[in-house]
């Protein structure tokens, strides 16, 4: 029963593969290839970074009236980091499906995740989507009702499909995060990723503050329920 729950989390050709590459070279190695290896580098970084974002986003509602400024700047800022990590994870997803024999190597995601996939990003798009909808459109709107229950549903599904992501992925996360950090596992392109991330986060800056002043107009006009 344990190994059955342990595959659908890790891949045995995965595991087997990681075993070796410990057993072989030492804690911290990898026997990947230095595409899927940099690839999973820079999906990691992003996502290190959108958990910290997130969570901060989280925080605000706790008093979402008094905090809305920062719900709405957060909820800009966190686009491009967000778009970065669709990207990819789409790359990979379409390297492995074309058949590049690096990315066959490494093998798929878990079944649970792989399955879990399409939801995350189609809910997180949704999240994201019915966000900017309601702070773009007018409070005398006649969808500003329907883009608020939306917003407030596409939520409920991401946090459930985001919860088992990243609980799935914690592991992973925490294993290769510090590898570009670390002189003894940094690969080449580590500054790039780096400055990739980093750019990321800059640009969703002004996106926020273009946005953030929208909220004494939202709550002058629009009454939230919680």
């Amino acid at each position: 029963m344990t190994t059955g729950w342990r595959e659908l989390i890790f891949p045995p050709s995965q595991a087997g593969a990681q075993s070796q590459a410990g057993a072989a070279t030492g804690p911290g190695a990898t026997d990947l290839a230095p595409g899927p290896e940099r690839n999973s580098r820079l999906t990691v970084a992003t996502a290190v970074v959108l958990l910290v974002i997130l969570a901060a986003e989280g925080a605000t509602l706790l008093s979402v009236r008094r905090l809305l400024s920062w719900h709405i700047f957060l909820g800009m800022l966190v686009v491009p980091p967000v778009l970065l990590k669709l990207g990819s994870t789409s790359y990979r997803f379409a390297r492995y499906y074309l058949g590049s024999p690096p990315y066959r190597q490494k093998g798929p995601p878990p079944p649970v995740l792989r399955l879990l996939g399409p939801l995350v990003a189609l809910s997180t798009i949704g999240l994201l989507a019915t966000g900017l909808g309601l702070v773009v459109l007018s409070p005398a709107s006649p969808w500003q009702a329907r883009m608020l229950l939306a917003h407030k549903a596409s939520f409920v599904i991401w946090f459930g499909a985001m919860t088992v992501h990243v609980l799935g992925h914690i592991a992973e996360t925490a294993r290769i995060a510090p590898r570009d950090w670390v002189r003894s596992t940094r690969q080449p392109g580590a500054g790039a990723r780096h400055w990739l991330v980093a750019l990321s986060v800059a640009a969703g800056v002004p996106l926020g503050l273009a946005f953030m002043g929208r909220a004494s107009w939202w709550l002058g006009n629009v009454h939230l329920h919680h």
